[in-house]
């Protein structure tokens, strides 16, 4: 990876805003509430530990908060995304993210990792797992499955030091503590963790994880050892 190479290409914001077609019967189109809709943001933005200013989330319980700060998107997915969906064009925040950024990917970011962006500071939290709204945006309803087989998924930054920050910005890597836990490597134990709960509690200990992947990932390997050992004692 190139530090000197990862850009913020361009930055996207938006607040919750119902959806709806009156009296539609097809319920892709039926009502619903998302922050999913982003518009650009031209200059300068503060963000905060929760939000950037301007952006905001329908669902609190599964979305946002100081681990789910920011989304971050790779620009380099959107070519395969246009091919594997056969459109015409996507623009940058097609995937919710408030970041589309360059040079820096799943398989070469890691969790914990800091980047000096602007005035402020932020760190990789975790791969993002998209929902079903995503689906819903782009009336497809296998997108989610798509996204997260394909591992080309983002992921989330906290935000350690609040600051202005602009689009065109370079992100400069100030400390990567743990190289081994690659934004690729957590998805794909995330995926496989009933199989595999051994790399799946190692990777719920890293300290720099989100609070809810280690709880998903901590629940998941405390069920399948004690099914482990009751399997054992009746063999």
């Amino acid at each position: 990876m190139n530090n000197t190479g990862i850009k913020l290409l361009s930055i996207q914001v938006g607040l919750p805003k119902k959806q709806d077609i009156p009296d539609a019967l097809d319920t892709m189109d039926q009502e619903w509430t998302t922050g999913f809709f982003k518009e650009p943001v031209f200059g300068p933005i503060w963000v905060g530990t929760t939000n950037l200013t301007g952006d905001g989330q329908a669902d609190l319980r599964v979305h946002g908060g100081p681990d789910k700060a920011i989304n971050a998107y790779p620009y380099e997915h959107y070519a395969f995304w246009l091919a594997e969906l056969n459109y015409k064009e996507l623009p940058n925040g097609a995937f919710g993210e408030n970041f589309t950024m360059t040079g820096i990917l799943e398989t070469e970011a890691c969790i914990g990792d800091i980047f000096e962006l602007g005035d402020a500071l932020v760190q990789i939290s975790q791969p993002r797992q998209p929902c079903w709204k995503l689906s819903r945006r782009w009336r497809v309803q296998d997108l989610v499955a798509r996204v997260v087989r394909t591992g080309k998924t983002g992921w989330y930054f906290r935000v350690l030091r609040e600051g202005n920050i602009q689009a065109g910005a370079t992100l400069a890597l100030v400390e990567r503590p743990y190289p081994e836990w690659t934004v690729a490597t957590a998805n794909n134990i995330m995926l496989h963790r009933k199989e595999n709960y051994v790399a799946a509690q190692a990777l719920a200990d890293c300290p720099a994880l989100s609070v809810s992947w280690k709880t998903t990932l901590s629940r998941t390997t405390a069920t399948d050892v004690a099914a482990d050992t009751l399997a054992r004692n009746f063999q």
